[in-house]
């Protein structure tokens, strides 16, 4: 019975959403790509969360660019593959929980472009930003930028902290 209703529910939101003059079925798709895409993220997070070391990098394309948030962190797939390695071991790799996400897609819907707020137990909030192609029917990420936010007030500390001749250049030689 309950699932009787729920799926009258959903007929009549369905329904009333293509009858209406403000969505179009063009929308819907695109919201419901931009959905597909969102998932993947999910997983993707999820996925470092739990320490999934197969199911995170399963994601990304082979050519991916992971870039860190230290100047030296621009990790091609099999770099920072060996990198995540021993932090995925033990069954947790990295926890950073999405928020506030916003996808663009190309006209022809071959490529995503993600942004979304993260929140860090101990960073704090971040910036993640993505680039995701379509791979046969499978979206995978191409790019994943991770950022330190830093409010505009704070930026020139910020900036003092990072040129300190205590902090360490990671820069290439």
């Amino acid at each position: 019975m309950v699932k009787m209703i729920c799926g009258i529910f959903a007929c009549v939101i369905l329904i009333g959403c293509a009858s209406s003059p403000d969505v179009r079925r063009a929308d819907l798709h695109e919201q419901g790509v931009a959905f597909d895409v969102g998932l993947v993220l999910e997983q993707f997070h999820f996925a470092a969360d739990q320490g999934l070391f197969d199911m995170y990098f399963g994601l990304m394309k082979d050519d991916v660019v992971f870039l860190g948030t230290d100047e030296s962190e621009r990790w091609g797939k099999d770099e920072f593959m060996e990198y995540a390695r021993d932090p995925f071991s033990d069954g947790h790799g990295w926890t950073y929980k999405p928020r506030d996400r916003s996808v663009i897609l190309s006209d022809d819907e071959q490529i995503a472009w993600v942004d979304e707020v993260l929140d860090h137990d101990r960073y704090g909030v971040l910036r993640g930003t993505a680039v995701l192609e379509l791979v046969g029917e499978d979206w995978k990420i191409a790019q994943y930028n991770l950022t330190m936010l830093v409010p505009n007030e704070k930026m020139v500390e910020v900036v003092e902290v990072i040129r300190s001749p205590s902090v360490e250049s990671s820069g290439i030689d």
